[in-house]
């Protein structure tokens, strides 16, 4: 299966990483945007000043999750917001509100890695 390209937009970029873990859990751009446009829940990414975006997918025998982490950016104050999307991945199974957010480990390495 070939993926296209993912063009930044002057209100969304992608990092190379979130393009690469889209393409791991076969996640598309569509379904990335719908979930940061209509999240089941919103919480406090686990990197400095970004935020976690849920939905649900899967059934009930095999409830998945699927996570976006971004952070805001605005180049001109009050005028255009930028999303900057910095990961995105597929939870296996169900998580409770208001805990950590689950992110795989070689996210975390990764995010380690850039601070």
């Amino acid at each position: 299966m070939q993926y296209k390209q993912l063009k930044n937009t002057p209100t969304l970029q992608w990092t190379k990483h979130a393009a690469e873990k889209m393409r791991f859990y076969g996640l598309s751009e569509a379904r990335v945007k719908r979930v940061m446009e209509r999240p089941e829940r919103r919480e406090e990414g686990i990197a400095e000043d970004t935020v976690a975006c849920m939905q649900t997918t899967g059934s009930e025998k095999r409830p998945t999750e699927i996570w976006v982490m971004y952070t805001e950016k605005s180049k001109v104050p009050k005028v255009i917001k930028s999303k900057v999307i910095v990961s995105v991945w597929r939870y296996p199974g169900k998580t409770k509100p208001r805990d950590p957010v689950p992110v795989p480990k070689d996210i975390l390495t990764a995010l380690d890695a850039t601070q």
